[in-house]
């Protein structure tokens, strides 16, 4: 049936790369269960905030007036604020920055 929508081989691509996936996210929680690391606790509670710089660093290189200022914005809410917020704020900002900014300096 999914012959003519799906070869073989990107189905078993796909169904490989979702079970990597999934054996790389409980693979922590398996390995780390019943063991109490107070070092490794404290970096996973920073993670986070790595994910977000590993997220918005690329924007320091566009160049662009727009990613630069909501960097920066994202990086004041950050200080302030939970990852969320600060995720709504970068996204949000970003967005609404490279929609208006073109046309309010032209």
């Amino acid at each position: 049936m999914l012959d003519h929508l799906i070869t073989q081989h990107a189905l078993l691509t796909i169904l490989g790369m979702g079970l990597v996936t999934y054996l790389t996210r409980i693979s922590g929680y398996l390995l780390l269960r019943n063991k109490n690391y107070p070092r490794l606790t404290r970096v996973l509670e920073i993670l986070p905030g790595c994910v977000m710089i590993s997220l918005i660093a690329p924007i320091f290189v566009t160049g662009k007036l727009s990613d630069l200022i909501a960097v920066i914005l994202t990086i004041l809410t950050a200080m302030r604020f939970s990852f969320l917020v600060t995720l709504i704020v970068g996204v949000g900002s970003a967005g609404i920055l490279r929609h208006l900014l073109p046309l309010l300096l032209h």
